[in-house]
């Protein structure tokens, strides 16, 4: 019985020497966590903005850049408010919105009612907007079509009684917007020509003229990417210029395929002591405001900066609206000699490397 009882005894000093142990390496572990979490939290927050622009993992399903209505119900949580999100598709972690939520401070500020997500917002973005509130009267969506002018697209919003059109031009002209591609856009009339993307768009139907002025720059902002602008200083242009050139391909080609090589015409007119004209009818239209289909003598002696029958070289600014189609073309012309071109009635064009040609050319159109 002694010896029986000493061996129970020793038995159960080893066991609780393990649980100790266990706990030990339980506590260090923890230790370990916690040491890792406090160590990175300077990193981390110097870190935020970005990480909310692209956290990994919670990047929200971008559907064609088209806005997503979300109805957020009276009371509900944050927890409720991101099953919400994910189910929409606007967010695909509603852990992670979660977490941020309670970082920032915000989990109890969100708001009720019906809010437009989507598109291009980081989750700093959406969290933003749903601390807005309610009240927003339902959706719209308008479509601007490839090579509109800002006049046209004026006139297009003002018909669906989208904008005022005295407070949408004031804002086009004198409006303060912090976009890297308008750092160099001199002060001119029609400020923002040929940089409101064409798109189809959804916006609230009470939409101040700025918040729709801002999504439509938010999409060029999209769509001239980091690939553009290195490109633009391979060839020594400034963006203005790329814009104001892929604005004129807009305006002159019709096929997709053909952009490269018109684009091609014109870089090498700008290149050119003979022909630094470009001679684009597009630009006279402009200055008319007038979509004349034959232009007359008359009218391309018409004095203006834009006229590039009378100065050489780029106008002063943008024709009109180019689709990503023209911008990548200014960009990446075809590698030809060509000079003139001359279009035929099927929106296709003939090109020529000399005059001669091209005369000959003027004669065989379609």
């Amino acid at each position: 019985m002694a010896l029986g009882g000493i061996m129970m005894w020793f038995f159960s000093k080893r066991k609780k020497k393990k649980r100790k142990n266990r706990s030990f390496i339980r506590l260090g572990i923890v230790c370990i966590i916690v040491f890792l979490f406090v160590a990175t939290i300077p990193y981390v927050m110097n870190k935020w903005p970005e990480f909310l622009k692209n956290p990994e993992g919670m990047i929200y399903k971008d559907l064609e850049h088209k806005a997503i209505e979300v109805v957020i119900p009276e009371g509900a949580s944050t927890q409720e408010i991101a099953t919400i999100l994910r189910d929409k598709g606007v967010i695909r972690h509603p852990l992670l919105f979660r977490v941020i939520s309670k970082i920032l401070g915000v989990e109890d500020k969100y708001k009720h009612g019906l809010f437009l997500l989507g598109s291009s917002m980081t989750y700093e973005d959406i969290m933003s907007e749903l601390q807005k509130g309610a009240g927003r009267n339902g959706t719209v969506r308008f479509t601007i079509p490839e090579g509109y002018e800002l006049r046209q697209i004026v006139q297009r919003l003002s018909e669906q009684h989208l904008i005022d059109a005295d407070k949408f031009m004031e804002e086009v002209n004198n409006g303060q917007f912090n976009y890297k591609f308008l750092k160099d856009v001199p002060k001119r009339e029609n400020r923002l020509e040929g940089y409101l993307f064409p798109d189809t768009y959804e916006v609230y139907k009470d939409a101040t003229e700025r918040e729709i002025i801002t999504k439509m720059l938010d999409r060029f902002n999209e769509i001239f990417n980091e690939q553009y602008y290195q490109r633009a200083k391979e060839l020594n242009m400034s963006i203005d210029e790329v814009v104001t050139l892929a604005s004129i391909i807009e305006r002159e080609a019709k096929l997709d395929e053909e952009r490269p090589l018109v684009s091609a015409v014109f870089h090498n007119r700008l290149n050119s002591r003979e022909y630094p004209f470009l001679q684009s009818c597009a630009t006279v239209q402009y200055i008319l405001k007038e979509r004349k289909p034959v232009l007359s003598v008359a009218d391309t002696k018409i004095e203006s900066p834009y006229n590039t029958y009378l100065h050489p070289g780029l106008p002063i600014g943008p024709i009109a609206s180019p689709g990503k189609a023209s911008i990548h073309a200014a960009l990446y012309p075809e590698d030809v000699d060509y000079l003139f071109f001359v279009a035929n009635s099927d929106g296709s064009h003939i090109y020529s490397r000399t005059y001669e040609e091209h005369l000959e050319a003027m004669k065989r159109v379609k």
